[in-house]
């Protein structure tokens, strides 16, 4: 008897056709600039188009999550790409900040029922956050917009599997 196969449904890198909001803090904009740069460069790469994007700024990363929401309600995007830098400083703010925007972000992602990448660095310092923007460790905007069209992908293939 033939032994039976699992399905394996992944996602590949094919974004012709779909639409993305992007949602980027201002706060720390010398490096989530640079984390945009990254995401649009990726999502243009594999096929989506300019007039595809929307980028949406907001002040910092706490504030993230109320766009992405209405990004990801809209009905306009695919998926919403959330970036934003948080560094440790002296005090608690930082605790608060990263742990609102994570929590947010996910939030939106689950009762929206589409991808929302969490695109947050959260550092303790300057020089991690640079190497993950675009230097030793990769763009962390890049990274997200990939994993944004492999997640559309997948799930595009399971609700047409029926």
């Amino acid at each position: 008897m033939p032994r039976e196969t699992t399905p394996v449904i992944e996602g590949d890198l094919n974004g012709i056709g779909m639409r993305f909001g992007i949602v980027v803090a201002e706060f720390n904009d010398f490096i989530t600039l640079k984390l945009l740069d990254g995401a649009k460069s990726a999502l243009l790469e594999n096929g989506v188009l300019e007039s595809d994007i929307t980028v949406a700024k907001v002040p910092g990363s706490f504030e993230i999550p109320v766009v992405a929401d209405g990004m990801a309600s809209s009905g306009n995007h695919d998926a919403v790409i959330c970036l934003g830098a948080v560094i440790k400083g002296e005090t608690d703010h930082y605790e608060y900040v990263s742990q609102g925007a994570a929590e947010g972000i996910s939030r939106v992602a689950l009762d929206n029922q589409i991808p929302v990448m969490f695109g947050v660095l959260t550092t303790h310092n300057v020089e991690q956050a640079l190497d993950r923007c675009g230097g030793r460790k990769g763009n962390e905007g890049e990274s997200c917009a990939i994993s944004a069209i492999k997640t559309v992908n997948v799930l595009n293939q399971i609700n047409n599997t029926g």
